[in-house]
C-alpha cells in the first residue's frame, strides 16, 4: 500500500467540512491508515513548512494552520495515492480549481483552501514521518 498525508486545515474543519473531505477520498476508493483531530503548534508547523521559509506568506501560513483544530489523515491506497489526492484536492487557488475537486466546489480564498495534501512520495514519507511517527517508514 502507497501512503500519504492529508489535512482537513482549521478553516475546513471550522466549516464542518472535514466528513465531506473523508468521504470524497473513500469514495475514490481511499483507505484512511490514521487521523487526528489536533491544533499543531508552532515549532511542528514550521517543520511541516520549511519549504516556505523565508518566502512572504511564511508567517501567515503558520499562523493559519496553528489558529485552530485541523484534521491529519494516512491515507492509503494503491500507487502514486499522493497523485490520486492531489487530483481530488484541485488546484491550490479555489477559484482555478475545476468543478468536482474539493477547492472548486467547496473553497473560497487562496488563503483558506481547505486541504493539503503530499505533493510526491518523499514528501508523504517526511509529512507522515512529523506527524505520525509511528507510521514513518
Amino acid at each position: 500500500m502507497d501512503r500519504t498525508l492529508v489535512i482537513a486545515k482549521p478553516d475546513a474543519v471550522a466549516r464542518g467540512l472535514a466528513g465531506e473531505i473523508i468521504s470524497r477520498l473513500e469514495r475514490k476508493g481511499l483507505r484512511l491508515a490514521a487521523a487526528e483531530l489536533r491544533t499543531i503548534d508552532r515549532e511542528t508547523a514550521a517543520r511541516h513548512y520549511a519549504e516556505h521559509e523565508g518566502k512572504p506568506f511564511f508567517e501567515d501560513l503558520l499562523a493559519f494552520i496553528t489558529r485552530a483544530p485541523a484534521l491529519f489523515l494516512v491515507v492509503e491506497g494503491p500507487k502514486d495515492t499522493w497523485k490520486v489526492v492531489r487530483t481530488l484536492m484541485g488546484a491550490t487557488n479555489p477559484a482555478e480549481a475545476a468543478p468536482g475537486t474539493i477547492r472548486g466546489d467547496l473553497g473560497i480564498e487562496m488563503t483558506e483552501n481547505l486541504v493539503h495534501g503530499s505533493d510526491g512520495p518523499e514528501s508523504a514519507a517526511r509529512e507522515i514521518g512529523i506527524f505520525f511517527p509511528s507510521l514513518a517508514s
